[in-house]
Parts: structure tokens; sequence; C-alpha cells
């Protein structure tokens, strides 16, 4: 018991375990991530592992909350920056979509969703806190460019919703590798949609 005592003392923070498992699924993909595989990279064995985690399950999904919360500090400071509304939109669409085939963002976001048909009511609402923020800063960034003119009136939550089902489906088809949906292609889409939907008010109106 003192070794295993000592062991936990000296594991690595959360963060850095995270960390790595986000590391080897964009350099060796998610299928090569094993807790054996994570504990030889952060200098643990894979009981540890499972007993800071629990399960592999848990470890995804601790590992997709890590990202998103990346990704969700560099959101704000794009919607929060300068630039029309319009502009910071698309800079929310350019951040939504995959960078490309195997993305590892998507890749695991993917794998976690098909896991969570298994999961339990608390890792759905962990899941669903996850889309739950993104949907909040595209309605707050719509309702504003309607405020503003630069958009036509819209419900902006019925709106957002539709877009982003929208950004998921183009999304999916990047991450797997969908031919004749490459990334240039799906913003190319996603910006000819919102130019349709959402044209700017017309002066004196």
């Amino acid at each position: 018991m003192a070794g295993a005592g000592r062991a936990r003392r000296n594991a690595p923070p959360r963060e850095e375990v995270l960390a790595t498992a986000m590391s080897m699924i964009a350099e060796r993909g998610l299928e090569k991530l094993t807790m054996a595989g994570l504990g030889r990279e952060v200098g643990m064995s894979s009981g540890h592992l499972l007993y800071y985690f629990g399960s592999k399950d848990e470890l995804l999904l601790r590992t997709l909350e890590w990202s998103e919360g990346r990704l969700g500090a560099e959101r704000a400071r794009l919607l929060t920056g300068p630039g029309t509304a319009r502009e910071r939109l698309a800079a929310y669409v350019d951040l939504y979509v995959p960078d490309g085939h195997r993305d590892p963002h998507w890749t695991l976001w993917l794998e976690v969703w098909n896991r969570s048909q298994n999961a339990d009511a608390a890792a759905r609402e962990r899941q669903a806190a996850i889309e739950g923020a993104w949907h909040r800063d595209l309605v707050a960034l719509i309702a504003e460019g309607v405020s503003r003119g630069e958009f036509r009136p819209v419900d902006a939550d019925r709106f957002a919703t539709r877009l982003r089902a929208l950004l998921d489906g183009f999304s999916i088809h990047v991450a797997i590798g969908l031919r004749g949906t490459d990334r240039d292609h799906v913003l190319g889409h996603v910006r000819e949609f919102v130019e349709e939907a959402l044209p700017a008010v017309p002066p004196g109106r």
C-alpha cells in the first residue's frame, strides 16, 4: 500500500494526462489510445489511470471537456473582439469546422457521442453542457447582429439551432474525410448560406 501511495503522490496532474491523451489522438489516432499506452507516456500504470478516471469512457469525456475548455477560451476571445457581428460569425464558423480529415478534437467528439448511447445521465448532461456553450454563444452573436441591423430579423435561438445542425453535418463529413467535402469547400457553403439567410437590413427600413 505504501508503494501505491507514493505512485499517486508522484502522478502527473490530471491536466497533463488529458493533454497527453489529446496529443496521442492527434499523432496516432484514437484507435491507438489505450490506457496502457497512455500510462507509459505519463509514467503511470493503466491501473492508476483507472483509479483516477474509472473507465476509458470517462477518460475520453474528460479529455473532450479539457479540449473544449481551450476552444471555449479561444471562442470567447474571438466573439468579444473587434469587428462586425458578421465578421465574428465567420470567425465562429472557422473555429467550429474541423481542420481536416481526422481532426483530433472532432475525432474525439465523434467517439464520445458514439459511446454516449450507453452513458449514464450525468455523463450525458456533461456532453449537453458542451453543446450548450457553443449554442449560447451563437445565439448571442446572432441577436447582436440583428439588433445592429447587420442581419435581418430572425429568432436567434431557432436560427442558431439550424445553423449548428448545418455545421455539424458538414463538420462530420470533413472529419471523416468524405470525398468532396474538404474544409475550404465546406466554409464556402456555409458562407454562402449565411449571406443568403442573414442579409443586412437595408438602410431606412
